[in-house]
């Protein structure tokens, strides 16, 4: 039987340039924005092959390795395992944009690990929801970059 799998990418601006902001996508700058992002880290750090832990507000536990962490170019990708639910892949790329602004890419590639996982999966995908979770993110992000000491 097949599972529910899809793939979801946006891009939105940041007020900063790359330099200043792809630090805030690995799993310990995470936590200078996202509320709740609470890492429990298992190996490593940033390279490749590092791992660490996060649990949901659900309770749900999910596994992160660092598939890819390349500073020069501001990209950096991880697999993941969503116990019971879903696995897939998360992409960032920031790229340089007009007066000093970052433009962010992100991709999200799920495939559903069982009947729970396909409902997760779909909603987690779709377009309005996905659109939604991504600007939390932009507007998220803005807000730590504005907290930062100058």
């Amino acid at each position: 039987m097949s599972h529910a799998s899809g793939s979801q990418t946006r891009t939105f601006t940041l007020p900063a340039p790359c330099a200043r902001v792809f630090p805030y996508f690995t799993a310990e700058g995470e936590r200078q924005w996202a509320p709740g992002w609470a890492p429990e880290m298992l190996s490593g750090d940033r390279k490749r092959g590092s791992a660490f832990r996060t649990r949901a507000p659900d309770g749900r536990v999910t596994t992160w390795i660092v598939s890819a962490y390349e500073p020069a170019t501001h990209r950096v990708s991880y697999a993941r395992l969503a116990e019971g639910s879903n696995i897939g892949l998360v992409d960032v790329r920031c790229e340089p944009a007009d007066a000093g602004r970052s433009r962010i890419s992100v991709s999200y590639t799920l495939t559903a690990l069982g009947s729970e996982g396909d409902a997760y999966v779909r909603a987690f995908l779709d377009d309005a929801a996905y659109t939604a979770y991504i600007d939390e993110w932009r507007q998220q992000l803005t807000a730590a970059l504005a907290r930062e000491p100058r």
